[in-house]
């Protein structure tokens, strides 16, 4: 979970790195920035729920039925706060639209999905502060 935990604080320094030095245009101009932000998010994302899903099952916080309520139950037990729940549940669901959705994706929305880093930060704060205990 540790390693996880790296990857993505890594991946929050690159993506904060792209979001400093390209612009709207620039995605909307290159596939290659696209693409890069599409997996940035993606994998990030998905770090997220596996480690959302992992701490759930390590600890016997309940049996979910979907990512979502990985979160519901990590909120619950107080791993996390109402505050970053509330983002996360947000942050989960376009995953499936950058992997199912490629042909109708909203550039825009993707390019403003880079607003919400720092939730991912502050996820792995809460997380860090909790396995610390």
């Amino acid at each position: 979970m540790l390693e996880r935990l790296e990857v993505l604080e890594n991946n929050i320094a690159k993506l904060k790195e792209y979001k400093s030095t390209i612009t709207f245009q620039d995605l909307e101009n290159d596939k290659f920035n696209e693409w890069s932000l599409r997996y940035g998010l993606f994998e990030s994302i998905q770090i997220i729920i596996d480690i959302s899903c992992h701490l759930v099952n390590r600890y016997n916080l309940g049996n979910p039925k979907s990512y979502g309520e990985c979160i519901v139950l990590l909120k619950q037990s107080h791993y996390i706060n109402q505050s970053l729940h509330d983002k996360l549940i947000q942050i989960i669901g376009p995953k499936n639209i950058l992997i199912h959705e490629y042909i109708a994706i909203d550039m825009k929305k993707l390019y403003d999905f880079l607003d919400l880093i720092d939730d991912f930060g502050i996820f792995v704060q809460q997380i860090q502060e909790y396995i610390q205990q």
